[in-house]
């Protein structure tokens, strides 16, 4: 009997190590604890909340993860469904799906954890734009989000029914609980990006979908037959070794980046805020930082990855640029990212991206406010990321 017992723990063991490697990130976001200013005018609670995001591959099924991880009281979620996005709130009600958790609607998660839903069939098409009505019931004072969603989200009072107006309420640029979505694994590939607000996108459209990772994926997509997914985990404010917004990239790495399904590389572009702040400390925040990114390269390593550094874009003229000596942290930090041989390669933004005129200024055609790039810029960097990509493939 007991021999049984052991040989039943076995096989439980083998399937659920199978059921994870049958899955590939499609879209993700970093999920960050929401302060008041991030909240909407008035609570989730009682509400429905239609957000919109931009897969990049595509699939005949997919599954949601919902986050509640910053949040101290559960969020009780009365129903969720999907379809095709189309203008605004508006979306194909011909392809209203309803999402299940262990095979009903409601779903309640408790603080500090995360829900998975059934898998759901569904014509997920690559590039495409999904909405997400999520109908809540009680709701935590302080949500778990991603406060840079560069995208909106609309809200209504009450329950919504997919073929029912969307009476919008409020508006905010804020994604809420929504934290991924997989599609099954079919030999593509996965890319994270572990990034800050250049890579969040502060600079972008809103509503286009044109930060650098979005523009990377479409020319993947342009540029190769192969299936390549991009998951986007920038958070604006964010710093490598620790202050800035939100949890900084050593301590979010295991969950943001290495908790995505699927992912086959990663990008590693974060460090301007590390330096920018230094606070006359910019040769030990050098070393920290090289540190940082070797300490990530032997993660991602050891699970079998590959890894490419992204160098630190210039700052001039823009607040950061108070003192010669962040420009000369930001200069070691990517002749070293440059000349290492730790990682897999690297992709040169700040090459791409610098004034020849003036190397510690962003292009004036590409910038937005001398530290973010513009949309232009944005398209640039994601079609040139691409293409490095495929020449280290």
């Amino acid at each position: 009997m007991k021999l049984t017992r052991f040989f039943l723990l076995i096989i439980a063991v083998f399937l659920a190590s199978s059921t994870h490697a049958q899955w590939v990130c499609t879209w993700a976001t970093a999920a960050e604890f929401t302060g008041p200013s991030d909240m909407p005018a008035r609570p989730l609670t009682d509400r429905s909340l239609r957000e919109i995001v931009h897969v990049t591959i595509g699939g005949d099924c997919f599954r949601l993860r919902l986050s509640n991880e910053f949040s101290k009281e559960p969020v009780e979620i009365k129903n969720i469904y999907v379809a095709d996005a189309l203008d605004s709130c508006d979306i194909n009600t011909r392809t209203v799906k309803y999402l299940t958790f262990g095979g009903k609607k409601n779903v309640t998660i408790e603080p500090g954890q995360c829900a998975t839903s059934d898998v759901c069939k569904y014509n997920l098409k690559p590039l495409q734009r999904l909405s997400i009505t999520v109908c809540y019931g009680a709701t935590p004072v302080n949500a778990t989000s991603h406060r840079g969603s560069r995208t909106t989200s609309y809200l209504m009072d009450g329950v919504s029914k997919p073929k029912k107006p969307f009476v919008t309420t409020e508006r905010v640029l804020h994604w809420y609980n929504i934290a991924s979505i997989d599609v099954p694994a079919k030999g593509q590939q996965c890319v994270a990006v572990l990034g800050n607000s250049i890579t969040d996108g502060r600079g972008s459209t809103n509503d286009l979908q044109n930060r650098w990772p979005d523009k990377m994926a479409e020319a993947l997509a342009a540029m190769t037959d192969k299936e390549i997914a991009v998951a986007n985990l920038g958070i604006g404010g964010n710093c490598v070794v620790a202050g800035g917004l939100s949890e900084p990239a050593l301590k979010r790495f295991d969950r943001d980046i290495l908790g995505q399904e699927g992912i086959t590389s990663v990008i590693i572009f974060e460090g301007v805020n590390d330096i920018g702040g230094s606070k006359g400390r910019s040769e030990q925040m050098t070393r920290q930082l090289i540190e940082a990114y070797k300490e990530m390269i032997t993660k991602i390593h050891a699970r079998g990855l590959k890894v490419y550094l992204a160098t630190i874009t210039p700052f001039g003229k823009s607040f950061y640029d108070d003192t010669l000596f962040k420009e000369a942290a930001r200069q070691t930090v990517n002749q070293w990212i440059r000349t290492n041989t730790e990682a897999d390669g690297y992709i040169d933004f700040d090459e791409l991206m610098r004034d020849p005129e003036q190397p510690n200024q962003l292009r004036s055609d590409l910038q937005e406010d001398w530290l973010h790039p513009n949309a232009k810029g944005y398209e640039v960097m994601g079609e040139y990321a691409a293409k490095c990509l495929l020449n280290k493939q």
